[in-house]
């Protein structure tokens, strides 16, 4: 009986597009790595991928850079899109949460909020 040998690609289309076989991780995310000049360790560890998946990965995108950036790009678009579109759902809730008395249960909790916020307005 002769034996087959099983070929099974690292990169697969999946319901989320392209992504690492028996992962979850798109190549999307991958490309915000490579957009960013990340080293190729980054990735691989960042992403817990072997060195095979890491090398066939950035292969495919490298060999089909084009068309992995479209889709990419259209991911990035459309996720900024739905941003906005629950930001402005959610903000009258946001508001209206806002002005709602604090529990002085917490004060502890809010101060520590407040100080961060602060923080992050320098």
């Amino acid at each position: 009986m002769e034996e087959k040998s099983v070929f099974r690609p690292t990169v697969v289309r999946t319901g989320r597009g392209l992504s690492v076989a028996g992962t979850r991780i798109t190549l999307y995310q991958i490309m915000d790595y490579i957009r960013a000049d990340e080293p190729p360790e980054a990735v691989r560890d960042d992403f817990r991928l072997t060195i095979k998946q890491t090398d066939d990965v950035l292969k495919y995108i490298k060999t089909h850079y084009d068309e992995v950036d479209e889709e990419y790009l259209r991911i990035v678009a459309q996720s900024e899109e739905n941003r906005r579109y629950w930001h402005e759902r959610n903000k009258k809730r946001f508001d209206r949460l806002a002005k709602l008395p604090r529990n002085p249960e917490y004060k502890k909790v809010w101060d520590k909020i407040d100080e961060l916020k602060e923080d992050m307005k320098c």
